[in-house]
């Protein structure tokens, strides 16, 4: 059977024995439990918990700074180094990953698939020349990781017609792009950190639903009514249901005139007495600490003491979002089939920004040291080049460490002696001759030992 992404499936009467085989088994059929398993006292709702907004902060947070990214196509030259290039069997699908996306939103849902759910899957649709020229994300719930007896990984997708899906089929682990997060139990099973925070995002959601209904009640907490004396339950259900009628629901706030001594308590605990504020910080705290997320990014938490952009984003780089851009670029390496000395590569410089006053000190000190060229540092600030700015700058009176040595091979300023002159046929060769500043550097020291004789 053809299929649109590009590859083939073939039903034969007897699997051969590396296909997978539909049998339940921890290492033949993987399933995935539900998110929060870890916590066997409550049973974390995935679709409650996105609500909680320190859960959905974290999530966008987290997603839109890595898509905002762009991905570089990068090779390795003769030096070492890697440069951008453009390679028309690989560029296209990483600018337009495929016909309905962006790329920002394809590395978007990339990221929010792999923090919702653990994991991320990409299939691959190529070319007649079996060059991937599309990458669609799918739904993880929609996807079954298979393994044979013979240790290979295959996938069950589900169908999935915006994918070009229009069956449940079978495909080999190349045609996948599987990205999973954090790995505890099998590697091919990620587990999310909404597992690890769920519930303290739980806990907050009942907090604010206890708050909602609080506000509700004209910011009234219930409260009982007391007698001081004995009542029968018939005399307790009469003065209750009339109390609820004439007090309850959309009479609230009416006066209440009351006799025989009744008398109305509070009963539940007000918002300050049950320390909501902080009790609702904490549990945002506990959701940001579970992603990786510094607190004051998503509004909660203190700021930090000092200012210095560069070194908060650095923070937030390397704790948070270093392995999953790192992972993604290795995935990307292996999905698109690079040749070696080729890669992938984000450009870090759209997240890892200096304020205007530090880059430009930056620029200036580099320029100065000699090892960035003017240009260079221009087109870090958008700039055009300019002419004679292609070449590192050095000042007149810099000598290398190999001049001088040879300098003072010919001269000893603080010997008692003076060093044995050339042969009158000697000629120095052109790369000695003596520069002006040497000669008189050289007749300097020649007085200073005649006076000391």
């Amino acid at each position: 059977m053809k299929l649109p992404f590009g590859f083939e499936v073939s039903r034969r009467k007897a699997a051969p024995p590396s296909a997978p085989q539909p049998v339940s088994g921890r290492w033949t059929r993987i399933w995935d439990n539900y998110a929060g398993q870890w916590q066997q006292d409550v049973e974390v709702q995935l679709d409650s918990v996105l609500t909680f907004s320190a859960v959905f902060a974290c999530i966008r947070l987290i997603s839109s700074d890595i898509g905002k990214l762009r991905i570089k196509l990068v090779s390795e030259n003769a030096n070492g180094i890697w440069d951008e290039i453009s390679v028309p069997a690989f560029s296209p699908v990483l600018r337009k990953p495929n016909q309905f996306q962006t790329r920002i939103k394809f590395v978007e849902q990339w990221q929010q698939m792999k923090l919702i759910h653990g994991k991320s899957y990409a299939l691959k649709g190529r070319d007649g020349r079996g060059n991937v020229v599309r990458l669609n994300i799918l739904d993880p719930l929609l996807v079954e990781p298979l393994v044979s007896e013979s240790g290979a990984v295959f996938y069950q997708l589900n169908t999935d017609m915006l994918a070009g899906l229009d069956e449940q089929i079978v495909v080999p682990a190349r045609e996948i792009i599987h990205d999973v997060y954090m790995t505890p139990e099998h590697p091919l099973i990620g587990v999310s950190p909404i597992g690890a925070c769920g519930l303290a995002a739980t806990q907050g959601l009942k907090m604010q639903k206890n708050s909602t209904k609080f506000f509700a009640n004209q910011s009234r907490a219930g409260f009982v009514l007391t007698a001081p004396g004995a009542i029968s339950d018939e005399t307790a259900a009469r003065l209750k249901s009339s109390w609820e009628e004439n007090y309850g629901g959309e009479n609230y706030g009416r006066t209440a005139v009351l006799g025989d001594g009744l008398e109305p308590k509070t009963f539940t605990l007000t918002a300050e007495d049950s320390q909501l504020i902080e009790q609702l910080n904490w549990t945002a705290v506990d959701v940001c600490r579970a992603f990786g997320v510094p607190a004051y990014k998503v509004g909660v938490g203190p700021m930090p003491a000092f200012n210095n952009v560069e070194a908060l984003d650095q923070a937030y780089y390397s704790q948070c979002l270093q392995s999953l851009i790192e992972s993604m670029e290795l995935l990307l390496d292996e999905g698109l089939e690079l040749p070696t000395g080729y890669g992938t590569e984000f450009d870090l410089d759209g997240l890892l920004r200096m304020d205007t006053l530090t880059q430009a000190n930056v620029n200036a000190a580099e320029i100065k040291a000699g090892y960035l060229a003017p240009n260079e540092a221009r087109r870090r600030r958008n700039l055009g080049p300019v002419e004679g700015g292609d070449s590192p700058l050095s000042q007149q009176q810099n000598y290398s460490l190999a001049a001088l040595a040879k300098r003072d091979a010919r001269a000893d300023p603080f010997g008692t002696a003076k060093p044995p002159a050339p042969a009158a046929a000697e000629t120095p060769a052109e790369d000695e001759t003596p520069t002006d500043a040497a000669k008189e550097f050289e007749a300097l020291a020649n007085t200073m030992l005649e006076n000391a004789a």
